[in-house]
């Protein structure tokens, strides 16, 4: 009975889902699939970007530290909120600012030129299939503890379902679809909170505290301080305008709309990663330790809550995983259309908006399939910021406040930024005989950073010394 019930309410919440998405009617040009012709008010904006932000990582991801490492990753979570103040004070006033500017590409293009924006697009897609393969993952995992299905199955559902909506709505049924979700999760989930620690957790505020201070301590004693480091700025720049995000800033109806979005969205981050670690905290004397991270939301619940309200919590987690998902998938394929496409195909409209709803498809069942290698959501999504951030932030954020960026400092930047995050990321783990060990465990954000950053300046400099010669 169980079971059932909770299969018929994730079913229905499909459906209703569905309805939203496709209410909010099909996308008719390559403009409105793209940008929902730059009008999405604050509440659209604020809500999208909530419902991206909190996703199964800041979700199923952080209840899953915070049981095992409590409080510390709390403080990791906090350079993430700082990082979405700082991008709508600093930031994404500026890139709203642009004229016809549909993607961070076309930015990164417009600021050096065509070269650099097709190499951001080429990581804007990878990067966008990388980080929905997490979200893939995670929705599987969801999938299977309602259904009982295999975990590849679950996961061709989740994206079949919200690849669908998106293909054809873009991104005003994304953002739509999004908002709807949020309402739901930014609910039910303190709910829960409050749930637990009102009915289920024996001895109250003083087993809390001694839970947090030895899951905390845990944390601490497990972590070296590099990899802190590594992962405050992971936290901080990993995630920092990725494409969806750009993409809510550029489609804002105004200047001042994109700031306050991101600021918003930052407060409310803040708030969220207080619940998630609290959930987390309280789990330990509720489930057995060494329940594995990404399963402790999902086992506490079902401990602790009847079976509606077990029911309730799968539909926020597929809503969370769906609301991060169709983002990323619109993003992905946006780049592809406007940053490799467009640069040498001069492609009407029409045509335009076939290869954004064809590459929507192929990155959906990109990340169906990449799912399946993601260890865990939190270890997938560290990966992606460990890449993301030395490959496009430097040359986009200097670009964008400097008066005369030069285009080989720009695709220096990307390139060598890239290639050392791989390098340090996949390659010289495999090498522990050959390379000291302080070299790989250094978290890769940091030296894929700084080789980043010299790049640039190096670029720079040259391109300078040949203007003047010239």
């Amino acid at each position: 009975m169980h079971t059932v019930f909770s299969m018929a309410v994730v079913a229905a919440y499909v459906v209703v889902l569905t309805f939203v998405a496709f209410r909010a009617r099909a996308a008719r040009e390559f403009r409105e699939f793209s940008l929902a012709r730059r009008a999405l008010p604050l509440a659209l904006v604020f809500g999208s970007l909530a419902a991206t932000n909190v996703g199964p990582v800041f979700s199923i991801g952080f209840v899953g530290r915070g049981f095992n490492s409590g409080l510390l990753f709390l403080g990791i979570g906090l350079a993430y909120s700082v990082q979405n103040i700082l991008v709508g004070l600093l930031v994404a006033p500026r890139l709203r600012a642009l004229k016809n500017c549909h993607t961070l590409g076309d930015a990164i293009g417009q600021k050096y030129d065509r070269d650099c924006q097709v190499l951001a697009g080429i990581i804007s897609v990878g990067l966008c299939a990388g980080f929905a393969a997490v979200m893939a993952k995670a929705g599987g995992d969801v999938l299977r503890d309602i259904f009982g299905l295999p975990h590849w199955s679950s996961v061709v559902i989740i994206v079949g379902v919200t690849a669908l909506y998106t293909t054809f709505g873009g991104l005003r049924a994304s953002v739509i679809t999004d908002a709807f979700q949020f309402s739901a999760f930014a609910i039910l989930l303190p709910i829960t909170l409050l749930f637990v620690l009102l009915f289920h957790l024996d001895g109250g505020a003083a087993t809390f505290a001694k839970e947090a201070s030895a899951a905390t301590s845990n944390g601490l004693s497990s972590t070296s301080c590099i990899e802190i480091v590594g992962l405050v700025m992971a936290f901080l720049l990993g995630e920092t305008l990725i494409p969806p995000y750009a993409n809510r800033a550029l489609a804002s109806r105004t200047t001042r709309i994109s700031r306050n979005g991101f600021i918003l969205a930052g407060i409310f981050s803040l708030a969220w990663f207080m619940v998630m670690v609290a959930l987390g905290i309280s789990a330990r004397s509720i489930i057995p330790q060494g329940t594995g991270e990404d399963d402790v939301l999902l086992k506490l619940v079902r401990s602790v809550m009847p079976a509606e309200g077990y029911a309730l919590l799968l539909v926020v987690l597929v809503s969370i995983v769906m609301s991060s998902l169709d983002s990323l998938l619109n993003a992905g394929a946006v780049a592809f259309t406007q940053d490799i496409v467009k640069p040498f195909a001069n492609v009407p409209d029409n045509t335009a908006l076939v290869i954004g709803r064809s590459a929507t498809i192929i990155i959906a069942a990109i990340a169906a399939v990449g799912a399946v290698a993601v260890p865990s959501i939190i270890s997938g999504l560290l990966i992606c910021y460990s890449i993301w951030a030395p490959a496009i932030l430097p040359a986009l954020i200097i670009g964008l406040w400097i008066k005369r960026p030069r285009p080989l400092a720009g695709i220096l930047s990307m390139g060598i930024g890239t290639l050392v995050a791989v390098c340090f990321q996949f390659i010289l783990p495999s090498l522990t005989t050959k390379v000291p060990a302080i070299i790989t465990e250094m978290p890769a954000i940091i030296p894929a950073l700084g080789a980043a950053l010299l790049a640039y300046v190096v670029g720079h400099w040259i391109a300078k010394i040949r203007e003047e010669r010239k």
